[in-house]
Formats: structure tokens, C-alpha cells, sequence
């Protein structure tokens, strides 16, 4: 059994709700490169949830240390790429990419 610390992370985004359908779209084709960027960054069980009448998204993972995560994929050039084509789905001020406006929930409890 290992001691080893998993990170797990829940955060939350948010769509423009007249571009749910066409986010929902772009991610049954996520280019190679970016799984494994994101792979290679430690992103792992990684899943994206939406509530579509309103572009609420809600994503989680784990990983062994998120801010070292976060910092892999921002020093990737394909994330570069994701990020600014992604850009106009989300309801964000401008200039803010979406993985820099995903708001961290605060776990409070979990049952394994």
C-alpha cells in the first residue's frame, strides 16, 4: 500500500450556454497530443461534466500534486493551442483562458 498523497480536484467553469453543444462537441475529438499532455502532467481519472441549460461545467481529477499539474500543462505548447481555441466557449473576462479560471472546490468530505 502506498503513502503516496493524492490530489483530488473538483472545479468548476462556466459556458455560454449558446455554446454548450458545440464545447460538448470539440471534446469527443481532443487531439493525441493534448491526452497526453495531459497524461504526462499527471492529470489522471479525468472527467468533465456539464448541465447544459445553463453551461455549468464541472470537472475532477487526481493527481499528485495539482499546482505542479497545472504548471506542466501551462508550459506545454498544445495546451497553448486548447486553451485559445476553447477560449470563446466560456463566460470569462477577457483575456483569462478557461484553465485559468477554473475555481478549485474545497473538498469537505470523501468515502473510499
Amino acid at each position: 500500500m502506498s503513502d503516496a498523497v493524492t490530489d483530488r480536484v473538483c472545479f468548476v467553469l462556466r459556458l455560454k450556454p449558446d455554446r454548450v453543444d458545440e464545447y460538448v462537441e470539440a471534446h469527443q475529438h481532443v487531439w493525441p497530443e493534448m491526452l497526453e499532455a495531459l497524461s504526462d502532467a499527471g492529470w489522471r481519472n479525468y472527467s468533465l461534466f456539464v448541465r447544459p441549460d445553463d453551461g455549468l461545467v464541472v470537472g475532477y481529477l487526481e493527481t499528485d500534486d495539482f499546482a505542479a499539474a497545472q504548471a506542466s500543462m501551462a508550459a506545454t505548447e498544445v495546451n497553448a493551442r486548447w486553451q485559445a481555441g476553447m477560449a470563446d466557449f466560456f463566460d470569462n473576462p477577457a483575456g483569462v483562458a478557461p484553465d485559468q479560471a477554473m475555481r478549485p472546490l474545497t473538498e469537505y468530505f470523501h468515502l473510499d
